[in-house]
């Protein structure tokens, strides 16, 4: 039983992506979690905030840990982030003399939010390969296709002939300019402390946040706990691409059902009209782009952030994010489904 299409016994078939899912799993977000608790150790150590033992053994710690999950439940209830508890559990996982080394000088929100940013930036890469895929279809579609005449349309009427490469060029581009900006967007180290201001590690902090962000493979930055200008970027960029591919499925289902200017193989069955081929992946591509743009809102409201830390707008973002992630991801996997399937395109002649 689930209130989530995405992950739904039957309905995520359609609209889920299971490769995607893994990263906002609870094991994912552990996994990074710890790794932050790890880096730290290690960054902290080379700058003698704790001892290179210490680090060693705190290492050691986190790649065998496995946490209660059901104790973890219950404090998220209790305490409304789960971080809590899981530095307790991992202190006394790592034991005497160095439990207290663990999670030095760091808060909560460093480690779910540079986990958050570890995880969008695999994330990131696999939304480029994919688009990189699309694209790459188009260009086949081209070669074949690219000459033949298709009727131009404006405002959903017949306008001059155009041909296949003139609609081609107007799905392809866009994808090309999404996948340039996520190879561009940065992904950031979240390391402020209990207000940003790393007052624990007085000096060292600025040389300790550099060292972490480098074993971390992330941008190093001041802290941005309550400017949320990062994230608001890429969910833009999660609606954006779905955006597109919509547009690419509403462009097949108009010219399915015009009859004569597309051929696709296979298609969706009707229960009740069997000589019927719906084209059920354009018209997912159409509702996904429409609900990743409704969620887009969502994200912006999120960035109202009180002073130095809400936890109003942050659990907003929990709720929206993974699910507009997910979501583009059924895009580019239905998309790319999509434009194999055509047969062919064009005016017969």
């Amino acid at each position: 039983m689930t209130i989530s299409a995405f992950d739904h016994p039957f309905l995520s078939g359609l609209l889920g992506d299971d490769e995607t899912a893994s990263y906002f799993s609870a094991a994912a977000d552990i996994r990074a979690m710890l790794g932050f608790e790890a880096a730290l150790a290690r960054a902290e150590a080379i700058h003698g905030l704790i001892s290179h033992e210490a680090a060693r053994h705190i290492d050691i710690s986190c790649a065998r840990f496995e946490p209660d999950v059901v104790r973890l439940r219950t404090a998220t209830a209790r305490d409304g982030v789960v971080v809590a508890e899981l530095v307790k559990q991992l202190r006394e996982a790592v034991g005497s003399p160095y439990s207290d080394c663990v999670h030095l000088g760091a808060t909560s929100q460093d480690l779910i939010d540079t986990s958050l940013m570890v995880r969008l930036r695999a994330v990131a890469f696999l939304f480029s390969s994919r688009l990189s895929r699309i694209s790459q279809e188009f260009d086949s579609l081209d070669a074949r296709f690219g000459k033949v005449a298709l009727m131009g349309r404006t405002r959903m009427q017949a306008a001059i002939a155009i041909t296949v490469s003139d609609r081609l060029r107007a799905w392809r581009a866009p994808l090309e300019a999404h996948r340039d900006r996520l190879t561009q967007q940065r992904f950031v180290l979240q390391f402020g402390g209990a207000a940003g201001t790393l007052e624990r590690l007085q000096d060292k902090a600025p040389a300790i946040r550099a060292a972490l962000a480098q074993e971390l493979g992330l941008s190093d930055e001041p802290q941005w706990q309550s400017q949320r200008g990062l994230i608001a970027d890429l969910a833009n960029l999660f609606s954006l691409i779905s955006g597109s591919l919509g547009k690419f499925g509403q462009d097949i289902a108009l010219l399915a059902q015009a009859g004569d200017e597309i051929e696709l193989a296979g298609g969706g069955g009707s229960s009740a009209m069997a000589h019927k081929h719906n084209p059920v992946a354009a018209e997912t591509l159409v509702a996904l782009a429409r609900f990743n743009a409704t969620q887009l809102s969502g994200i912006h409201q999120s960035l109202v952030h009180e002073q130095e830390r809400s936890g109003a707008a942050w659990t907003l973002e929990w709720l929206i994010l993974p699910q507009m992630a997910v979501a583009t991801a059924a895009s580019l996997r239905l998309a790319l489904e999509l434009a194999g399937s055509i047969r062919r395109i064009g005016l017969k002649s």
